[in-house]
């Protein structure tokens, strides 16, 4: 299982000594209002990848950033934006004008007072930010309108725009840090905590709680402390061991979990499955996958709820959408569109001109290998003469898109527009030529998606256009798999799709 718990740790981000206080030590009362706080010691599947919210990825980096940053938004558990530093916002009729209340009782690490001039600074370097960017591709411009309420100018309508802000996109940071250039290794913000001297880099981050922050009560832990450690077993040693509280778990700590007396908390974060990178067949090793009974050839001959048994040893959702299962855009009646069935494989690829299979060359990395022997023992039934063209991981990304088709795990949002773009109509690095205008069916009903009025009118087209790229096969989707969080009996997490690790205000004291 440990092969699998890398697969899905690595794919979502760009990875000792550990010294933690154990659960049940003395500990302070909590300055908002009386109640004892509780040390929070977590062990995390990666180390932070950059202290500068521009740079940091929202993978990991969830625990990391929040205990440093305040957000203009938060999310909550079904990927709603929450109010955090933004206390309330409204959009234009014309959906192009987002106007933002700012709090006026947050400020600085470093003593400078957060306000309307300081938000519009952060989010002009969101914008620029290699990563951070993606939230903001459609902005025009940011205006402090007075001390406490700033606009946002639409080049378009946007439908994501709050959603990446409050998944980890609105982090703000003082001024004077952003003109320094030094937010990468000297984190300054307005959150709940700062980053301690004592800290370990790339082995034990120590945090210390700031006295009198505006919503103090909302992060009852102190001491904290977050721990990088890419091992399973040496994290479930430190839950026992009282070193940790709270873990990125896997299988062999959820059935632990009874016996510890340990809280398990999972939600669904990735599909696995063949992304098709040329499903336009332009390239000479992709041209059969130009053939829509090829891709659904490739999407029958794989038994999906098998898999979830074995090689996902009975975690996660067989599913051949990219929609999360039970979320907005997901339609359970297509569910079994592509039931396992290798003959009916067999005869589509036939029927194509490839009853003898064709060649392929695909690239292999260490984390995909749980999924390596059922794609060879799967092509072989196919007569499809399969290369691997082995790499390491950090390659993987790289180069995966350069071939025709390629194991992908590849991470899910809670927000269906989110997916739209992810997933079907935006390049990205696992699909970085979308090619929908190849199927002008499918481009219409993308357009018609985009303009329809937000909430049930949007959400059914959503699912018509999930239908469409279903039936057409633009993936060959086995099944979608979970993160787990185990803790002690003290902390509950509530698990957010599109965040591997949630931040500190996805975790609370139970009870």
């Amino acid at each position: 299982m440990k092969k699998a718990l890398s697969a899905v740790a690595l794919i979502a981000v760009s990875a000792l000594a550990l010294t933690a206080c154990s659960s049940g030590s003395e500990t302070p009362p909590d300055d908002a209002g009386g109640a004892a706080a509780k040390p929070l010691n977590i062990g995390n599947f990666l180390d932070v990848t950059s202290w500068d919210p521009s740079l940091a990825d929202i993978g990991f980096d969830g625990p990391y950033l929040s205990a440093v940053y305040d957000p203009l938004l938060a999310i909550d558990g079904k990927g709603e934006p929450q109010p955090a530093l933004a206390t309330d916002w409204k959009t234009s009729d014309d959906f192009l004008t987002i106007t933002m209340d700012l709090r006026t009782d947050a400020k600085f690490s470093d003593g400078e007072a957060f306000d309307a001039d300081a938000a519009v600074k952060s989010l002009e370097y969101l914008k620029k930010g290699v990563r951070s960017q993606e939230a903001y591709k459609k902005v025009e411009s940011f205006t402090a309108v007075d001390e406490d309420t700033i606009e946002i100018h639409l080049t378009q309508r946007d439908d994501t725009i709050l959603y990446f802000m409050a998944l980890g996109r609105s982090y703000m940071m003082a001024p004077k840090a952003i003109d320094a250039g030094t937010l990468a290794k000297e984190p300054v913000g307005s959150g709940p905590y700062t980053l301690s001297d004592d800290s370990v880099k790339g082995a034990v981050y120590q945090f210390t709680k700031v006295k009198d922050h505006w919503d103090s009560k909302s992060f009852p832990f102190d001491p904290l402390t977050v721990s990088p450690l890419s091992d399973g077993t040496a994290m479930l040693n430190g839950m026992q061991s009282g070193q940790f509280n709270l873990i990125y778990g896997d299988k062999a700590g959820m059935d632990m979990a009874p016996d510890q007396g340990w809280n398990v908390a999972s939600g669904l974060s990735m599909w696995a499955g063949l992304q098709f990178s040329d499903r336009v067949g332009k390239t000479e090793m992709g041209k059969p996958l130009g053939d829509l009974r090829v891709r659904q050839a490739l999407n029958y001959a794989f038994n999906g709820p098998e898999m979830v048994k074995t090689i996902g040893q009975g975690i996660g959702e067989a599913t051949n959408q990219v929609f999360p299962v039970g979320t907005t855009g997901y339609v359970k009646s297509i569910n079994d569109m592509y039931s396992y069935d290798l003959d009916k494989a067999k005869k589509l690829l036939a029927d194509a001109g490839y009853a003898d299979g064709f060649a392929v060359t695909m690239p292999m990395a260490p984390p995909f290998q749980p999924w390596q022997a059922i794609i060879e023992q799967t092509f072989k039934e196919l007569k499809i003469k399969l290369t691997w063209k082995e790499t390491d991981f950090m390659q993987y990304m790289a180069v995966a898109p350069e071939y025709p088709m390629f194991v992908g795990v590849i991470a899910m949002d809670s927000n269906p527009m989110a997916t739209v773009e992810r997933q079907i109509t935006q390049p990205q690095w696992y699909n970085p030529t979308p090619g929908i205008e190849a199927f002008p069916e499918i481009q219409a009903q993308a357009d018609v998606v985009a303009k329809a009025a937000p909430g049930k009118e949007q959400d059914a087209e959503i699912e018509k256009l999930n239908e469409m790229v279903t039936e057409q096969a633009f993936f060959s989707v086995w099944s979608q798999s979970t993160n787990t969080y185990i803790s002690t009996s003290d902390f509950t997490v509530t698990p957010v799709t599109g965040m591997m690790f949630p931040t500190l205000r996805q975790i609370a004291l139970a009870g």
